[in-house]
């Protein structure tokens, strides 16, 4: 069965700070990661290809990741970023389509759950960035807190001709599992046709030494009820799942958390979904 990973990160901390990676917990993480190391790991999880997604918002990293992403045929796409709040957002979106690896732009991420206003993506500013991406074919890669998600369902009912991807399914409250409004507003954003989810970063999320299965089929649950298998895709969050696990361990979690559904359905989550959405 193929399987395409839908979210994976590289950096190389001698090109480009990342300034996210502080603290002692995330020390693992504080060197070069790259698609040489990822290569032989994806082979051995037999994953057939990858969308390399951004990690930080300045703009020079996009057109690295799509000459990366033209040179090697493991990445199928690139969600990147640019500033949705600029005048000249759709000016910025074509002259990335013309740059080399231009064509594997399938997506915009921003860094929302950094930003303070719970009701960022709602500014009028925001809304016209992400009409840009609509009007330039791309999808817009949702990555926020919990508290954010209500906000995205607006977002998203108020820009229909623009699919919303939900990476890590809006970072549900496993570790430890808290009373919230999460699967509440995950359903009211399934709800809406133009959103699809990624079971990814979710290792990650839970107890980074001690989880196990069941600490994520809870979740993995509610989004397959909400979402069906059709709009979930998988991701790995490569390299920041290794802080709870490696490579193929999270590829096989994900399989035996879908192990319930039939053989087309497990083929959506882990390859057609992505393909379908990304246009990969």
């Amino acid at each position: 069965m193929p399987v395409i990973d839908a979210h994976q990160h590289v950096w190389d901390l001698a090109v480009r700070d990342q300034g996210w990676l502080t603290g002692p917990e995330l020390a693992p993480l504080r060197r070069d990661f790259t698609m040489d190391e990822l290569r032989p790991q994806a082979a051995t999880a037999g994953v057939d290809a990858t969308v390399l997604v951004q990690t930080i918002c300045v703009p020079e990293e996009t057109p690295e990741f799509l000459a990366l992403a033209a040179a090697d045929p493991l990445v199928a796409g690139v969600v990147g970023w640019t500033d949705l709040t600029s005048p000249a957002v759709a000016d910025a979106l074509a002259e990335l389509r013309e740059l080399p690896g231009g064509e594997r732009l399938v997506g915009i991420r921003h860094q929302v759950q950094g930003e303070a206003d719970p009701e960022w993506l709602l500014r009028p500013k925001v809304d016209r960035g992400l009409a840009a991406v609509a009007q330039a074919g791309l999808v817009y890669d949702l990555v926020l807190r919990p508290e954010q998600l209500s906000a995205a369902v607006e977002a998203a009912r108020s820009r229909p001709e623009l699919t919303f991807v939900l990476d890590h399914l809006g970072a549900p409250p496993i570790r430890p599992r808290t009373p919230d409004s999460w699967a509440a507003d995950l359903r009211a954003l399934a709800g809406l046709p133009n959103t699809v989810a990624k079971l990814s970063g979710l290792v990650t999320q839970a107890d980074w030494h001690a989880w196990d299965i069941a600490d994520l089929r809870s979740c993995v649950s509610v989004a397959l009820e909400a979402f069906g298998p059709q709009r979930l895709m998988f991701g790995s969050d490569w390299p920041v799942c290794t802080l709870a696990a490696d490579y193929t361990q999270v590829v096989a979690t994900t399989s035996e958390l879908l192990a319930d559904l039939s053989a087309d359905e497990r083929r959506e989550v882990l390859s057609g979904t992505a393909a379908r959405v990304y246009g990969l």
